[in-house]
C-alpha cells in the first residue's frame, strides 16, 4: 500500500529542460538516421532527473517547461527513464542549480511549510537539522518562534531566526545533495 502511494506522488506532471540534444548523444554510434533526439529535464515538483524523446518536428529550449503526464503531451513523445546527476551533460550540469533555484523562489510557499511543519525522525534527529548550515539551536528556535506564529517568508525565518543562514540557499542545497544520491533521508527529491 505504502509503494503504492509512494510510485503516484513521486509521478511528475510538468518537466523544465536542462539540456536538449537534437542529434542525441554524441557518444551515440549509431548511423545519423537512427539517433533521437534527446531532452534531459528535471521534474518541476519532485526534483526528479528525467530524459525525454520529444515529439518529432519538436525542438526544446533549456529551461522550456514540458508537459509529461498521463493527458495528452503536446511536446514529448515518451520518456526514456531516470537520470543521475553522473549522467546529466556540462550543459544540463551548469542549469541544475539554476532551475532549482528558480523553481524554490517560485514556490516559496511549499517551502516554508517545511520549516513549518517539520518532524522529528528519530529521538536524536530532526528533519531540520538535515538542511546545510541549520544544528540544534536554530532547530529548537524554529520550532518555538513556529508554535508563537507560523513564517510566512523565507525573510521572515531569517529576521527571526537569530544567526540564521540563508533559508532559501539551504534548501537549495539540500535538494542538490539529494540528487547526487548521498543522502540517506530524502526531504525533496522523489527517487
Amino acid at each position: 500500500m505504502e509503494n503504492q502511494e509512494r510510485t503516484e506522488r513521486s509521478k511528475e506532471e510538468i518537466a523544465i529542460v536542462l539540456d536538449f540534444l537534437p542529434n542525441g548523444y554524441s557518444y551515440d554510434e549509431r548511423p545519423m538516421y537512427m539517433k533521437t533526439p534527446i531532452a534531459q529535464v528535471i521534474g518541476k515538483n519532485h526534483f526528479v532527473l528525467l530524459e525525454l524523446v520529444p515529439k518529432k518536428g519538436i525542438h526544446l529550449q533549456s529551461f522550456e517547461e514540458a508537459y509529461i503526464g498521463d493527458g495528452k503531451r503536446d511536446k514529448i513523445h515518451h520518456i526514456v527513464g531516470k537520470l543521475t546527476v553522473a549522467k546529466l551533460t556540462a550543459t544540463a550540469k551548469s542549469e541544475l542549480e539554476f532551475v532549482i533555484k528558480d523553481i524554490v523562489k517560485k514556490n516559496e510557499k511549499r517551502f516554508i511549510e517545511f520549516f513549518n511543519k517539520a518532524q522529528p525522525l528519530s529521538t536524536r534527529m530532526h528533519q531540520l537539522e538535515l538542511l546545510p548550515g541549520l544544528g540544534k539551536k536554530h532547530m529548537w528556535q524554529i520550532i518555538e518562534l513556529r508554535e508563537e506564529k507560523p513564517f510566512d517568508s523565507f525573510a521572515d525565518i531569517k529576521n527571526r531566526v537569530k544567526l540564521m543562514p540563508d533559508p532559501e540557499k539551504s534548501i537549495i542545497k539540500r535538494i542538490l545533495q539529494e540528487l547526487e544520491a548521498t543522502e540517506k533521508h530524502k526531504l525533496f527529491v522523489d527517487t
